[in-house]
């Protein structure tokens, strides 16, 4: 009797926690898609009960079939993937998959690995504008596969958001042209969702809100048969200014944004905010079904219209704001609940003291928000500041997710410290402050570049025991490529030397910027990147039948001559400083040659190609009106985007080196030999607004030994060329009798070391008078010379003391204006710099 009680209590407990076959059936499809192999000797299973808290997966392979059994389908393809590189079996990227399996799998002894998190977060809002605002199914499908395998279970699902608001506000009594015209391009509608602009490359149309909601669906679909948790939109307040037909005594809030933009907000206190919040949500589960999450953020980047610090009416009213937008959540959906994005907590901590977020959330019941902590990475090495989880205490017993931002406007320039993103949520980890972190993420503006950062993190996310970088980059490079050579390992060594182990926010290449704008860029092009590329150059013989290493090796050599070429403006500005236009004409057909083989070499790598991003683009349109318009949104994204954020995305692409930055320069150097300025923002909108398609690009047929002959060629490239001051910001050229009004850009991370300003005249005689003298931060006057600045008598040198309010933050740029009047019969020039 007791035998028999055992056996039906075994196999209820095995009804209670394994899954049909038919759960499983999403990941066995994502494992055979990345593993490009059908029939694989797998058993796959789901189980849930002993692992509620955390995600996990084991396991092991007996009689040649591979056993995963896992918490989730998404948890399955982790398990897969963590099978794949442990046993050295290859690698899934953006760029592309080299999975190879052997024929027959070698028994092997079960491995357990638990998650320390509930959770595994991927993106960003802004992605959806600098990487996948055009994307088609069939991209996204590669990307839920891609997000399956890297184990992450909470992505952002912000597609169709607009064709639902539309929906709303038509049955409220709008019409078409109010809504759409409203509406921005696509690649713009991350900021319009946050309130930051409106209408720029509108306006929308119904065909592209029909086109979006097909795509979501599929897209909800695809994440939740694989046991995803989407992060989905709600209603932040922002909305046409034309409500106020329909309600001539509604109160909107004009915002601003970046000196440039404006929308319209309405506050949660008046009843419409709950009203549209309530209905959005209603209508979005009408087409999408139920979502737990809704992501509501209502003050990126912008002031909040409340009384000030200390002030109790401050709190009341935060405390209000937040408890109206949950209400409106919870009206539509009582088991839903409100996802918050932290940037400002760290960005504008100025505003967002302990006391204003405590206020803003007192009111939601704590099993009903998500705070999503974006940028731990900031905190530690570019704000230098205090985590948020400690500021704000554990985050008032709210669960949050820890995140990192590893990119800014999906730029191509290398970047960030490499071990931090392996072990820096150890911290978190094991803080007394940690209160309720259920997850763990990052929040990249753009993706497809910094391949290796992503590998890490979504390894890192599954350990709570501190990785071995220099063992973990082995066992990387061997999936990628295939081995590790001692050219691969010196590579990594001078790497983490350099770009991989610094952080700057924004890694741009001084000519990706506006010519004259800035003399130096971002990235840490020191002599150890050189040397690190050189390395990964000379075994390229040996890795030539492996295409990730070819398409690392296209991109590494382009970074390579970017660097190059960065030193080489220098060189160019230093010999018309000299007045040496003969050896300046000579340097500029190098610098050509090595933009124009840049690009050549990108041209054969399978994502950075600005072809293939219009391509996306024109795939959208259904006539030759939308296939201009969304060309030319598409470019504006990625060149001068606003204006006035220009060159902020700063891609390393084929076409665009070719068609956009190699031009600006030549226009700049011609310019420079006749004194005649050139306008270049007529020039950047004729490009963008008016042009179709691209040029071709110089075909590369080998691009083995074309990396090879250009480390040779650009050999005599080097700071020692230069011998000059290495704070240099910038030079001038003025005609006798004229007067210049020039712009410059100070990096901002340099700002509150900034003593003095230094004008360094060529000549004596001559030297312009400063009529103008002002130092520009987030749109926001900072400094100005309270009269005009001349020159002592006899010196060459006219020094500006400068003092910066310690509150100066600078993270959206920063620009010197100076206008300099030559009253002289001669010319003049000469150099800006930065003193410290």
């Amino acid at each position: 009797m007791r035998k028999i009680f055992v056996l039906t209590l075994i196999c209820f407990s095995c009804c209670l926690t394994t899954l049909p076959a038919r759960e499983t059936k999403a990941a066995r499809e994502v494992i055979e898609r990345v593993a490009n192999c059908k029939n694989l000797p797998l058993e796959l299973s789901i189980k849930h009960g002993e692992a509620d808290a955390h995600t996990y997966f084991e396991y092991e392979v007996k009689n040649g079939v591979l056993s995963i059994e896992a918490s989730s389908p998404t948890a399955l393809c982790r398990g897969f993937y963590d099978y794949v590189k442990s046993n050295h079996f290859g690698i899934y990227s953006w760029s592309g998959s080299n999975i190879q399996l052997p024929k027959k799998l070698d028994d092997s002894p079960l491995k357990r690995v638990v998650s320390p998190f509930q959770y595994h977060y991927m993106s960003n809002v802004v992605v959806y504008g600098y990487t996948k605002p055009y994307w088609d199914w069939s991209r996204w499908s590669q990307e839920i596969d891609w997000l399956a395998t890297h184990g992450v279970d909470m992505p952002l699902a912000l597609v169709g958001t607009e064709a639902i608001l539309a929906r709303v506000w038509k049955k409220m009594g709008l019409t078409d042209d109010e809504i759409n015209n409203y509406f921005s391009g696509p690649a713009h509608l991350p900021w319009l969702r946050m309130g930051n602009l409106s209408k720029v490359d509108g306006p929308l149309n119904d065909d592209w809100h029909k086109g979006q909601v097909e795509l979501q669906h599929k897209i909800l679909n695809q994440m939740r048969s694989l046991g995803m948790t989407p992060v989905c939109p709600g209603f932040p307040g922002f909305l046409p200014e034309s409500f106020k037909r329909l309600y001539p005594d509604l109160e909107l809030v004009q915002t601003s944004w970046a000196g440039a933009f404006n929308s319209w907000m309405i506050s949660p206190e008046q009843e419409l905010f709950s009203t549209i919040g309530t209905e959005f949500i209603k209508e979005w589960e009408k087409e999408f079904g139920k979502n737990e999450y809704y992501l509501i953020d209502s003050f990126n980047e912008m002031e909040i219209p409340f009384p000030k610090k200390g002030s109790k009416e401050r709190y009341e009213l935060l405390s209000s704001y937040g408890d109206k937008v949950y209400k409106s959540i919870r009206k539509a959906n009582p088991k839903a609940k409100w996802a918050m994005q932290g940037w400002m907590f760290g960005y504008q901590r100025n505003i967002w003291d302990y006391e204003t977020l405590e206020a803003l959330v007192s009111k939601v019941p704590d099993d009903k928000m998500l705070l999503l902590d974006l940028a731990v990475d900031y905190n530690k090495h570019f704000w230098h500041s205090e985590t948020n989880w400690e500021f704000y205490k554990g985050f008032y017993n709210k669960p949050w997710i820890y995140s990192v931002i590893p990119n800014m406007g999906g730029k191509t320039g290398l970047t960030g410290v490499l071990e931090f993103y392996a072990n820096g949520h150890l911290e978190a980890l094991n803080s007394p402050n940690k209160g309720r972190l259920v997850g763990f993420g990052a929040a990249p503006e753009g993706i497809e570049n910094n391949e290796v950062i992503y590998e890490l993190l979504f390894d890192a996310g599954w350990k709570d025991e501190k990785i071995d970088l220099r063992e973990w980059l082995k066992d990387y490079s061997i999936n990628r490529y295939g081995s590790y050579s001692s050219g691969i390992h010196n590579y990594w060594t001078d790497m983490l030397g350099s770009v991989y182990g610094t952080f700057t926010d924004h890694p741009r290449y001084n000519w990706q910027f506006r010519p004259g704008l800035m003399s130096s860029g971002s990235i840490n092009i020191n002599d150890k990147f050189f040397s690190g590329v050189e390395s990964f150059i000379s075994d390229a013989p040996s890795y030539k039948d492996s295409p990730l290493y070819m398409a690392d090796l296209a991109e590494m050599t382009a970074l390579y001559l970017g660097g190059k070429a960065e030193l080489l403006v220098k060189a160019i500005d230093k010999e018309y400083i000299k007045g040496d236009t003969i050896r300046a004409t000579k340097l500029e057909k190098d610098f050509e040659h090595i933009m124009l083989t840049m690009d050549g070499l990108l041209d054969t790598h399978p994502n950075l190609r600005l072809q293939r991003w219009i391509d996306f683009a024109h795939k959208h349109a259904i006539n030759d009106e939308q296939y201009k318009r969304y060309e030319s949104n598409a470019k504006r994204i990625v060149t001068i985007w606003g204006p006035p954020i220009d060159d902020y995305s700063a891609r390393v692409w084929s076409g665009l080196i070719r068609d956009y930055y190699l031009p600006r320069w030549q226009h700049y150097f011609a310019s420079r030999k006749s004194g005649n300025g050139f306008n270049f923002v007529m020039w950047e909108d004729s490009w963008v607004g008016r042009s179709v398609g691209l040029s071709k690009a110089i075909p590369i047929d080998d691009v083995v030994n074309t990396a090879r002959s250009m480390v040779d060629y650009t050999a005599f490239i080097n700071n020692d060329m230069l011998n000059m001051n290495l704070n240099l910001i910038g030079t001038w050229n003025i005609e006798s009798g004229k007067s210049e009004l020039l712009s410059f850009f100070v990096p901002s991370d340099k700002l509150h070391k900034i003593k003095n300003i230094v004008l360094t005249s060529s000549q004596e005689s001559g030297k312009p008078s400063v009529t103008k003298f002002e130092l520009i931060a987030d749109g926001e006057s900072i400094y100005t010379s309270p009269s005009e600045l001349a020159w002592e008598v006899d010196e060459k040198i006219l020094t500006i003391p400068l003092t910066i309010a310690s509150d100066i933050r600078g993270n959206n740029g920063v620009e010197l204006i100076i206008e300099l009047k030559n009253g002289s019969n001669l010319g003049s020039n000469g150099d800006i710099s930065l003193g410290f």
